[in-house]
């Protein structure tokens, strides 16, 4: 539901092409979320993976469930433990050969380890803490040492071992947080133990949890951390039991992720922080993620996290996903940035839209209510990076943006890119068909064509080196004006 305000507000921005800039690491590239490890052997998925890594510039992915039963890893066959690695292979060799490399999640606890019976997900993952914690250091001391064996240290020191997933959460973890730092304590030692250039880390908290007591934990006991991961989400912690996920995100603060961001890689210092989830919600059905508002929210918060991160994998690239059960809807609320046919939705194009940026960034002054506003330069052109977004149930409206460029050249061509209601938007076209459950070829075609970002000519005026540029922006709207010139430039 978009809430709108009655009058339109002006958004103006102004940008010195020959001012100084700064670095814009692409850190959103850095790794991508995806469901459970026997996942990763469909075909399907593995193909939506390759074009994600070529289009978006993913490097590393993340899942669940590495270690689970339904990946054979670790059964107990008429009193003897069995290992295979067979399938983790089967999937690691895949990732190599399309470029990517896995960040692996350990987790979660064979049953043949497990103090418990409890699970999670539909595939029914053990979440209980090992019965005997020297049996599981055997497990990830034979794991890590075939990996060297078939990958090569050179190799698989580049990798990142992640301890467990959500352990401050009942649903993910039976046990206390000591149980966990023992967990990671057997755990960080092996795997320092069988080479000390593996890397490894946690604690892998939801809702930026337990970061200083893990930090303290590992400082006191002499524990290698080299990374602190931790997931979030705009709806953590807001609204009541029960709440639908627009009365949560009402609840929630703008920016709310960017200060969370901000918070924890004051308590990590030196150390690489990796975001291994986050989202336009927690909401594993929620329409939002669908819909041009999921494309707002991205641009926003990954240009706001950008200098404050090493890593915010986005949960998840794809709808091929299965944790409750596997869906039939084409748009369905699922995380994915490509629905189950492979269809972009407009997060996925957000992303298209950020991996095509430069690497440095241009100081834009101007605020506005709802609208944000960035400059990136390349070699020879300058894209201003436009987003009208606010949370459910908050003001917004169509807002005039008007962008003064100084110390400009004559531009060579002048183009805009939307992903709003109107453009790049593969569900206005499948809501218009009446929601089928099931696409044929052609209505899957359609689809693909209607989820394509579209170069359309900017308007612009220019006079004695300063360029204007006016556009209108819808609510929760991206616009990419991107400006070529014969030459740049030189910044201060």
């Amino acid at each position: 539901m978009v809430h709108c305000r009655l009058k339109e507000m002006a958004a103006r921005f102004s940008c010195k092409l020959s001012a100084q800039s700064t670095p814009l690491p692409h850190v959103w590239e850095h790794s991508v979320g995806s469901d459970h490890a026997p996942i990763a052997l469909r075909a399907d998925w593995q193909a939506q993976l390759r074009r994600s890594h070529d289009e978006l510039g993913f490097r590393y992915v993340r899942f669940h469930g590495l270690l689970s039963d339904d990946m054979g890893t670790l059964v107990r066959h008429r009193g003897r433990s069995l290992y295979s690695f067979f399938n983790a292979d089967q999937i690691f060799d895949f990732l190599l050969s399309i470029g990517m490399k896995p960040f692996v999640e350990l987790s979660f606890m064979p049953l043949a380890l497990a103090s418990g019976n409890q699970t999670v997900f539909h595939y029914r993952g053990n979440v209980t803490p090992p019965e005997d914690y020297e049996q599981w250091s055997a497990l990830i001391k034979r794991f890590a040492c075939h990996l060297i064996e078939r990958y090569g240290i050179k190799e698989v020191s580049q990798w990142l071992f992640e301890v467990w997933n959500e352990p401050n959460l009942k649903q993910f973890w039976s046990g206390e947080q000591a149980d966990y730092f023992k967990l990671y304590s057997h755990t960080a030692r092996t795997l320092k133990a069988v080479s000390e250039s593996l890397s490894v880390g946690g604690p892998a908290t939801a809702t930026n949890g337990w970061i200083a007591d893990f930090l303290e934990f590992c400082a006191a006991h002499d524990l290698p951390a080299d990374f602190v991961s931790t997931h979030h989400y705009p709806d953590d912690g807001f609204g009541n039991a029960g709440d639908d996920t627009e009365t949560q995100l009402s609840l929630s603060r703008r920016g709310v992720l960017r200060e969370q961001a901000a918070e924890t890689r004051g308590q990590a210092g030196r150390k690489p922080v990796y975001y291994t989830e986050w989202n336009t919600s927690s909401n594993p059905r929620d329409p939002l993620h669908d819909e041009p508002y999921a494309a707002a929210f991205v641009i926003k918060t990954i240009m706001e996290a950008s200098r404050l991160v090493d890593g915010y994998s986005f949960w998840t690239f794809s709808d091929i996903f299965e944790e409750m059960y596997f869906p039939s809807l084409p748009f369905h609320g699922g995380f994915g940035l490509l629905n189950l046919h492979g269809i972009a939705k407009p997060s996925y194009r957000a992303f298209e839209l950020l991996h095509r940026l430069g690497a440095e960034q241009l100081h834009l002054s101007g605020t506005h209510e709802t609208v944000d506003a960035w400059a990136v330069r390349r070699e020879r052109d300058v894209t201003i990076l436009l987003a009208n977004h606010a949370l459910p149930r908050h003001p917004i409206g169509l807002e005039r943006v008007h962008v003064t460029l100084t110390d400009a050249a004559v531009p060579r061509s002048v183009v805009v890119e939307r992903i709003d209601h109107d453009h790049a938007n593969a569900k206005r076209l499948w809501d218009q068909m009446g929601a089928p459950e099931y696409l044929s070829a052609a209505a899957a075609a359609d689809l693909h064509d209607a989820s394509r970002l579209q170069r359309e000519p900017q308007t612009y005026t220019y006079e004695h080196d300063t360029m204007a540029l006016d556009i209108a922006l819808p609510p929760q709207a991206v616009a990419a004006i991107t400006i070529e010139f014969i030459r740049l430039p030189a910044t201060g």
